[in-house]
C-alpha cells in the first residue's frame, strides 16, 4: 500500500449527474497519497474511515485550480478546486449549468484555456530518519557477521550512513561502528516506538490474543488504529470475574488543538502522559491500566543473517526435523549457527532453473514486509542447493485453517488473516512483483496469528511440464483466472483472483475449491462465467469482495491496495 502523505475532512458537494439530481454537501475523509486522491463516508460519532465514494489516479490530474464562488456563496463553496484539462470551467456547476458560461451539458467542452504548464501536485518531504541522527535500539541484537555491530535494548547510537534502506551503518557510544538492522532501532526521544507498551504492527485479534494470553486484569498494550496515523489502546477487564474477562479497545482521540484524550476532560500533550494518567485513573474506562503487555520479547525478523550476507555456508545450517515436501523438495526447520530459527527447502535436482533463481534470490532477498516471509539466503557452492527463509511456527495457512484453530475463528480473526495476506500482497503489487501461485498452501502462520504470503515468484523456475502447463495435473488451475488457463497471462490482477479464491478458503476454513471439478471442467466452467459459492461463514459484503476479484475482465477487478483499504473498511464495521 502506497505511504499516506494527507488525510483531512472535506465538505463535499453531490456531482448532479442529471439535472433533477438533488444537490447536496456531504462530509468526507478525502485520503491523499503518493498515487491517487480517494474520499470516503466517514463515521463522525467513531471517528471511522467508512467505504470507498471514489478516487482520482494523480497520472491523471493535470492541473489543481480553486473554483471561483458564486457571489455570496457560503462558506462551505468558498474553497473548492476541481481538476483542470487544456480547457475548463473556472465556476461550478450547479441547478442543471456551468454558472460560468451557461452550458446545461455538464460534459461541454471548458470555456477557459489553461494558460500554463501542467501544475504538479507535490507531495511533502518525508519526516523520517537521517543520516548523524541518534537512534536507540529496541532489541538486542548479537552481530551475525564481522562488519555488524553489536546493539543493546535502550542504548543510544549515531546514523553514520543509510544506503541500505535494511541496513544502517552506526556507531556507539564507545566509537565501535558496524552495521544494524533498521527495524532494529527507534529515532531517539522520537515516536512510540521506545515504549514496552506500543505493540507497532499489532492489529485487534492479535492484541487480544495477547492480552488473553497474559490473562492479567488491567493488562493493556497501545497498537495502531485501523485509521492512519491513530492509535488504539486494547485494555482486558475481569469486572466480571475470572470467566467474564473481556477485552475493550479505546481509540486514542485528538481535539483541534492537538490534544490527546481517551475520555472527555482529560486531556494530554502526549500520549505517553496520557498513558501514565490512566495508568493510575480509570477515568471513563472498565479498569485502569495496570499491566504492561508487550510483544517485545520476539525481535522482527533481518533482510538476510547480517549484512551483505545471502550466500550461506551449509556447515553452519543444523537441520532439526521435517517440516514437510512441497513442489520443490523437502523442508526442515533447522538453526543457523545453532541459535537462529530457520526454515530450510532443500531444492530436489532437476526441480527448479536453478541458475536463473539464483540471481533472482539477490532481488527477492530485499523485498521486506511484516506480512511477507523473509528470504534469509541461499546456499548454492553444492546441490542440493538450499533456500533459507524465516520459520512460522504455525506452518501452513491451510494446514491450520483445517487443524490448527483451537478454537471457531471469530469474524475479526478471519477476516485479519484476509488483511495480512492483502497487505503482503500490496506490497509486492507496490514494487511490480507478481506472486503467480497464491493461496492458503502458499502462506504462513506465525506464533501471534499473523499470516505471512511465501514463495512468491518462485513458480516461474519450476521446470516440472505438469505444473508450468495449464493443462498440466500439478497447475493451479483452481487458482487461475481465465486469462491465465486460456492464455497463461499473468499479471498482478491474476493474483488478486487467486486471492479472491484464498478468501474462500479462509471462510470455508481450507475446502478445496471447486472440489467436485477435474481441472478441465474448472477450466470450461470458470471461462464460460461460473463462480465459487458463498461460504457459509462470509457475510455478503465479504463475498462482494471475493466475486469483485473474480471480474472476467482483469482490468475491472481491484489493486490489491484498494483491497487493503476494502478489508479494513470490514473490519472496521464489526
Amino acid at each position: 500500500m502506497s505511504d499516506l502523505i494527507l488525510e483531512e475532512l472535506f465538505i463535499k458537494r453531490s456531482q448532479q449527474k442529471k439535472k433533477t439530481s438533488p444537490l447536496n454537501y456531504k462530509e468526507r475523509l478525502f485520503v491523499l497519497t503518493q498515487e491517487k486522491i480517494a474520499y470516503y463516508d466517514f463515521d463522525a460519532e467513531k471517528r471511522k474511515r467508512k467505504g470507498l465514494r471514489g478516487s482520482v489516479d494523480l497520472e491523471k490530474i493535470k492541473c489543481v485550480e480553486t473554483v471561483e464562488p458564486e457571489p455570496n456563496a457560503p462558506q462551505e463553496r468558498m474553497y473548492a478546486f476541481q481538476d483542470l484539462l487544456q480547457k475548463y470551467h473556472p465556476c461550478a456547476w450547479m441547478d442543471g449549468m456551468w454558472l460560468c458560461c451557461h452550458q446545461e451539458v455538464k460534459q461541454a467542452m471548458g470555456c477557459r484555456e489553461n494558460p500554463g504548464p501542467n501544475v504538479l501536485l507535490q507531495a511533502p518531504e518525508p519526516q523520517g530518519p537521517s543520516v548523524g541522527m541518534t537512534v536507540t535500539a529496541e532489541y538486542n541484537y548479537l552481530p551475525m557477521t564481522t562488519q555488524d555491530l553489536e546493539l543493546k535494548k535502550d542504548e543510544e547510537y549515531t546514523i553514520l550512513e543509510m544506503s541500505d534502506p535494511n541496513w544502517w551503518r552506526a556507531r556507539d557510544k564507545y566509537g565501535n561502528e558496524g552495521y544494524i538492522p533498521s527495524n532494529y532501532v527507534v529515532e531517539a526521544e522520537n515516536g512510540l516506538e521506545r515504549f514496552d507498551w506500543f505493540c507497532k504492527n499489532t492489529n485487534r485479534s492479535q492484541a487480544e490474543k495477547l492480552l488473553r494470553t497474559e490473562n492479567k486484569d488491567g493488562g493493556f498494550l497501545v497498537r495502531d488504529s485501523s485509521r492512519p496515523g491513530k492509535y488504539t489502546v486494547s485494555l482486558l477487564s475481569k469486572s466480571g470475574g475470572d470467566t467474564g474477562a473481556s477485552c475493550r479497545h479505546y481509540n486514542i482521540c485528538t481535539t483541534p488543538q492537538g490534544h490527546f484524550y481517551l475520555a472527555e476532560k482529560h486531556y494530554f500533550s502526549t500520549i505517553p502522559e496520557l498513558i501514565v494518567y490512566h495508568q493510575h485513573n480509570a477515568a471513563g474506562m472498565v479498569s485502569r491500566l495496570k499491566y504492561i503487555v508487550t510483544t517485545r520479547m520476539r525481535p522482527p525478523s533481518t533482510v538476510g543473517l547480517g549484512y551483505g550476507v545471502w550466500e550461506i555456508d551449509p556447515r553452519h545450517l543444523t537441520f532439526i526435523k521435517d517440516l514437510g515436501t512441497g513442489q520443490f523438495g523437502v523442508v526442515k526447520y533447522g538453526k543457523w549457527q545453532g541459535k537462529h530459527d530457520v526454515a530450510i527447502k532443500m531444492i530436489k535436482e532437476g526441480s527448479m532453473s536453478e541458475d536463473d533463481f539464483i540471481e533472482e534470490a539477490k532481488i527477492m532477498m530485499k523485498l521486506h514486509h511484516e506480512n511477507l516471509v523473509q528470504l534469509y539466503g541461499v546456499c548454492t557452492t553444492q546441490r542440493p542447493i538450499y533456500i533459507v527463509t524465516e520459520f512460522l511456527s504455525n506452518g501452513c495457512l491451510l494446514t491450520y485453517l483445517r487443524e490448527g484453530l483451537k478454537q471457531h475463528p471469530t469474524m475479526v480473526q478471519l477476516l485479519e488473516m484476509c488483511k495480512d495476506v492483502s497487505e503482503g500482497m500490496a506490497y509486492l503489487e507496490s514494487k511490480q512483483y507478481i506472486h503467480r501461485d497464491l493461496a492458503a498452501r502458499n502462506c504462513l502462520v506465525d506464533s501471534n496469528g499473523t499470516v505471512k504470503v511465501t514463495d512468491f515468484g518462485l513458480s516461474r523456475y519450476v521446470l516440472d511440464d505438469e505444473y508450468t502447463s495449464s493443462v498440466g495435473a500439478k497447475f493451479p488451475v483452481r487458482w487461475s483466472p481465465p486469462e491465465v488457463l486460456l492464455y497463461c497471462k499473468f499479471s498482478s490482477k491474476s493474483d488478486v483472483w487467486a486471492y479472491g479464491v484464498l478468501l474462500w478458503e479462509v471462510y470455508t476454513l481450507g475446502k478445496l475449491p471447486y472440489e467436485r471439478l477435474n481441472n478441465q471442467e474448472i477450466v470450461d466452467k470458470v471461462s464460460s462465467g461460473r463462480r465459487l459459492y458463498r461460504p457459509q461463514l462470509a457475510s455478503e459484503k465479504v463475498y462482494a469482495v471475493m466475486t469483485s476479484c473474480w471480474h472476467e475482465k482483469a482490468d475491472e477487478r481491484p489493486t490489491f491496495e484498494e483491497l487493503v483499504l476494502t478489508v479494513q473498511d470490514l473490519l472496521d464495521g464489526l
